[in-house]
């Protein structure tokens, strides 16, 4: 390790600081970069040897220039030997949950044949297993050299993971060709600096480094002419200089002034077409196997390399030593069965690249065979494939085809991709190709839409003869289109398919898919007539199986939209959920299931809608389904949350399902969710300015989207102006409002209560407009039947009333959201009420309640109106989420009560416990007693 004391310096000082006892022990990460030949695989070859002499576990890879195409070939190389001598049975209880979604990416086990997880799921994965080892067999060095080759998969992933290092018992070192990095390295190119250190550059060695070197290996009595002119005809280069020491002293050539010349020529044997020349003098049998060995990359099998360059055993072992000696392969580790590998990359791929290119080609095609006839897999061979010239051979494809679904279910859809746009170059036969573009499509989902629903069209342009096929082309094609925000193209694909689809199951199937999207159709022309045909349908339906209970399922979501009453909206819910229902199925969206549990929620049930949530969020984490997916959960379960009161919760969910709807991208339908909950939120915190903010930085604004998003995004973002106090621009978004979802029937202000806030914007301007839209609102309300939207209706009712009409509404506002699970309205309605009535003992109960939900803004401005008027503040909350027996004891007496019907407790008193346990449940007094079950069940 000639010149690199300061390399050698920071790589001791890392180590110092992974091992050192005291509060300054950390992790780090270091890069090492530098054109080949510079010593960076020797540099990390020292580094290892000085990490085991300090006790630590190191993990360590190497990425390879032929196996760049073989996803998580470095992440195997890291992890598997920690895991592979393990048992299922113990494997399966460290890794947990995470063991199905892990394993077939590390080889650790076979995919399953379940929806496979999506990448961002796949590196939590990844990223949860390795810290595992990290903490359990720290301090730990992980060595990762000829990064710029590592697969895409793995090199996302870590440097995703890099800057994690500093903070866990972790040294983090890579090794790349700065000038080598792929397109997908981008990541990786600013990983350095986002860990807080700058990548190290080798320098090249200087004359007397070079010197001392020569003469190490060839006598002090080398000659100063003679070594200067090994510095200037390698560069200073070490592994050059290396290798040119090693020649001379093979060639017996004396280290004097007078050979000086000699060195050029035996310098460019060792590079190039004179390390090729160099080979082609040891044999054909020889130069077979070293073409073999390029084709096969890293760790290369004996007897693989034997097969594939078509020599006996005994010719094998004599090439193996022939090129040994000529200082070309060594063995790939130690052991009896280790494999070889080549000295160097450079004479990797020099080798490589000598091969004639029809030679090649034929040798990568060949190497696939040997592959799968050894027994290593589709996967194995993909690779070979990808680079051998179509010939339209079916093993081709459908090994192609096996190894992309492999890779599908195993979380990486890119790898599949590639090997699937390969396959239809074969081509595939002409019965074929309409599945290997359906697979092409659904492998292209995540990363490529656009090139999705090309290559579905064109499958559906080619004729075959597969009933089955079709329909699941179709139904992805048009999942792909609503996801694209091209619902009404969605749509029409299904209506064109429908009446062509002979089989009554199938035809029901895609039926249930048109009413889908449909329903998220914010412009879709027809609404009403949809939704009689949709409730003709589903009346009939008795949900015998998954197809009937998704369209019963929308029939339920439809009838809450239009305001139907609320015993007929929960009649079809729970025909959906007499039996399980998955939110993961592998061939069906989540949508229908996530509509289900929304109904509850707006129906006055939340308990229920959490409860569904939970489950669907467990579902989504074991399926490794982390991205858009586990963003809406997230940012849906906050909306509940807010429902109920509980903004605090909410702010913390909707900013989870923000940070995983970032990962996805702007603008996409799992954003404008995550915003306009996040938003709706912060103000009813009382953060005006932080949502503004929020909605800013976010281009939360015009064009809203084409989708259906619950809160409606333009009626969020005109209550926001609103409460900026920009009435006449909330005005403008409301208006708008109206004139998308009247036309549609939709007309239930207990999902979007566009005509509260247009009341409350036009009150100062035109009073009596603004009360006919509240009183229209209340009109509504009461026929949906929801106390918490009833209540809420009255409270803006009385709002912009004539100040004799307002104590009537707000009382009975108040009896309503008492016995009702919305904490943050019934906050709001006492403190109306209060305010109104002068009544101190109500402005108390609106603080505490203000402060039990979160609602800072609301319960500071109470407060100001208590004190002016006399009132002392309340003490501290003694709020807990858990009911007390009392709570439970006055839930109980409701419950036996005849009267379940809002209007029963109108006018009536509020019951303090009654209120309290209704808020705590989840639930308004109707559902008391399906809460107290679910609670009991719960508890024991």
């Amino acid at each position: 390790m000639i010149e690199r004391e300061a390399e050698l310096g920071t790589v001791d000082d890392a180590l110092d600081q992974l091992t050192g006892a005291g509060p300054g022990t950390r992790g780090a990460l270091l890069a090492f970069s530098g054109p080949a030949g510079l010593g960076k695989t020797t540099l990390l070859s020292e580094l290892r040897r000085r990490a085991h002499a300090r006790s630590c576990t190191v993990l360590s890879a190497r990425g390879g220039e032929q196996e760049q195409s073989q996803p998580f070939h470095v992440a195997r190389q890291l992890i598997q030997p920690q895991l592979a001598g393990t048992p299922e049975d113990a494997l399966r209880a460290s890794l947990g949950s995470w063991y199905a979604i892990v394993g077939p990416a590390l080889g650790l086990c076979a995919p399953e044949q379940v929806a496979p997880p999506d990448p961002q799921g796949l590196r939590d994965g990844l990223d949860w297993v390795l810290t595992h080892l990290v903490v359990q067999q720290a301090p730990v060095v992980l060595v990762l050299d000829d990064a710029h080759w590592a697969d895409p998969e793995s090199l996302g992933w870590l440097a995703a993971y890099a800057p994690r290092a500093e903070h866990l018992p972790l040294l983090l070192v890579v090794a790349y060709r700065p000038d080598e990095l792929p397109a997908h390295a981008d990541a990786f190119r600013t990983l350095p600096g986002r860990a807080g250190q700058r990548p190290r550059s080798l320098a090249p060695l200087t004359p007397a480094a070079v010197t001392a070197l020569v003469r190490e290996s060839l006598g002090d009595h080398a000659e100063d002419a003679f070594c200067r002119e090994a510095w200037v005809v390698t560069t200073g280069n070490p592994f050059e200089a290396v290798e040119l020491a090693a020649k001379v002293r093979e060639k017996g050539l004396l280290p004097i002034e007078a050979n000086a010349p000699l060195l050029r020529d035996l310098a460019a044997a060792q590079r190039g077409s004179g390390l090729v020349a160099r080979l082609e003098r040891l044999g054909p049998s020889t130069v077979r196997f070293a073409w073999a060995c390029a084709v096969l990359g890293t760790d290369i099998p004996g007897e693989l390399a034997a097969r594939v360059a078509a020599l006996g055993t005994e010719e094998a072992v004599d090439a193996t030593g022939r090129l040994r000696d000529a200082r070309i392969l060594s063995a790939a580790n130690e052991g009896p069965d280790a494999g070889l590998e080549f000295v160097h990359p450079l004479i990797a791929t020099a080798i490589y690249r000598a091969i004639p290119d029809a030679l090649r080609v034929a040798l990568h095609g060949k190497t696939a065979v040997a592959v799968i006839d050894a027994g290593l897999g589709s996967s194995a061979a993909a690779r070979h494939l990808l680079e051998a010239h179509p010939e339209g051979d079916p093993w081709v494809v459908r090994t192609l085809r096996q190894a992309a679904a492999e890779n599908l279910r195993a979380g990486a859809p890119e790898a599949a991709r590639r090997q699937l746009a390969r396959a239809l170059r074969e081509p595939p036969g002409f019965e074929e190709r309409a599945a290997v573009l359906y697979e092409l499509g659904c492998a292209s989902l995540l990363t490529e839409p656009a090139n999705t629903v090309n290559h579905l069209r064109a499958a559906l342009a080619e004729p075959f003869d597969d009933p089955a096929l079709r329909q699941g082309i179709v139904a992805r094609l048009a999942q792909v289109l609503a996801h694209s925000d091209h619902l009404f193209e969605a749509s029409e694909l299904l209506a064109r398919e429908i009446p062509q689809t002979h089989d009554a199951r199938a035809r029901l199937r895609l039926q249930s898919e048109q009413f889908m999207w449909d329903a998220f159709n914010a412009a879709e022309p027809d609404s009403p007539a949809r939704s009689r045909r949709l409730a003709k349908l589903a009346d009939r339906l008795t949900g015998r199986d998954l197809t009937e209970r998704y369209v019963i399922g929308l029939r339920a979501w439809d009838a809450c939209l239009r305001g139907e009453p609320i015993d007929v909206v929960l009649h079809h819910a729970g025909r959906v959920l007499r039996e399980p229902f998955s939110w993961a199925y592998a061939d069906r969206g989540f949508e229908v299931p996530v509509l289900t549990a929304m109904v509850h929620l707006y129906a006055d049930r939340p308990w229920k809608a959490e409860e569904l949530f939970a489950a669907g969020t467990a579902e989504f984490e074991r399926q490794g389904w982390r991205g858009a997916h586990l963003s809406f959960a997230q940012s849906l379960r906050g909306y509940v949350r807010y429902r109920r009161g509980r903004l605090a919760e909410a702010e913390e969910l909707a900013r989870a399902g923000l940070r995983l709807a970032e990962r996805v991208g702007r603008r996409t339908p799992v954003h404008w969710y995550a915003i306009a909950i996040l938003v709706t939120t912060l103000l009813a915190r009382g953060k005006t300015d932080e949502a503004w903010e929020l909605a800013r930085e976010h281009d939360y604004g015009k064009p809203f989207p084409a989708a259906v998003v619950f809160p409606d995004s333009q009626t969020v973002y005109a209550e926001l102006l609103l409460a900026r106090g920009d009435a006449k621009a909330a005005v403008i978004e409301l208006e708008a409002v109206d004139r998308r979802l009247t036309p549609r029937g939709i007309q239930n202000p207990a999902w979007c209560p566009w005509q509260l806030h247009l009341a409350r914007a036009v009150a100062a301007d035109d009073p009596w407009r603004a009360r006919d839209l509240a009183a229209d609102a209340v009109r509504r309300a009461r026929a949906f039947g929801a106390p918490s939207g009833i209540g809420q209706a009255l409270r803006v009712a009385a709002e912009v009333a004539a100040p004799e009409d307002r104590p009537e509404l707000l009382r009975e506002s108040v009896a309503l959201l008492s016995a009702s699970p919305a904490g943050y309205e019934l906050a709001r309605v006492l403190a109306a009420a209060g305010t109104e009535l002068r009544d101190r003992d109500l402005l108390t109960q609106a603080v505490v309640t203000a402060r039990d939900c979160g609602a800072d803004g609301l319960a500071a401005e109470t407060a100001a109106t208590l004190l002016a008027l006399g009132g002392a503040l309340p003490c501290a909350s003694s709020w807990q989420d858990e009911p007390t027996d009392e709570e439970l004891r006055a839930a109980q007496d409701a419950a036996r009560e005849d009267g379940t019907h809002p209007g029963a407790d109108r006018g009536r008193a509020p019951d303090p416990a009654l209120s309290a346990v209704c808020r705590k449940l989840g639930t308004d007094r109707a559902g008391l007693r399906a809460a107290l079950e679910a609670y009991t069940r719960t508890a024991e």
